[in-house]
């Protein structure tokens, strides 16, 4: 059997807006530039604090990575970020994690 379809030139504009593909997202100004991004100086934030301090416990460092963050679950990230850099090392203290800057 063999079939075809013909379309006015305005059915197959139709037809193609009802397919459209999405755009591919465009790079951001930071990208484009090599600008840091918010994140970037979030985290360069969270290590400069964190060897500031020199040690904090877990609670004590979560508390202040709220204050550099927008929201909790970002100071989380940070702190799980933190548990795995290779210039912190953690310890198991009486109550709580120690964090401690190595760098």
């Amino acid at each position: 059997m063999d079939l075809s379809i013909e379309l006015e030139p305005a059915e197959w504009a139709q037809l193609g807006g009802q397919l459209a593909v999405p755009a591919v997202p465009r790079e951001t100004p930071d990208e484009v530039t090599g600008a840091p991004r918010q994140d970037d100086r979030i985290w360069a934030a969270a290590q400069a604090l964190l060897r500031q301090a020199g040690q904090l416990n877990g609670p004590q460092l979560l508390d202040r990575l709220e204050a550099l963050g927008e929201s909790p679950a970002q100071a989380k990230r940070l702190l799980v970020r933190l548990r795995h850099c290779a210039q912190v090392k953690v310890t198991s203290g009486a109550d709580a994690p120690v964090f401690t800057w190595l760098g």
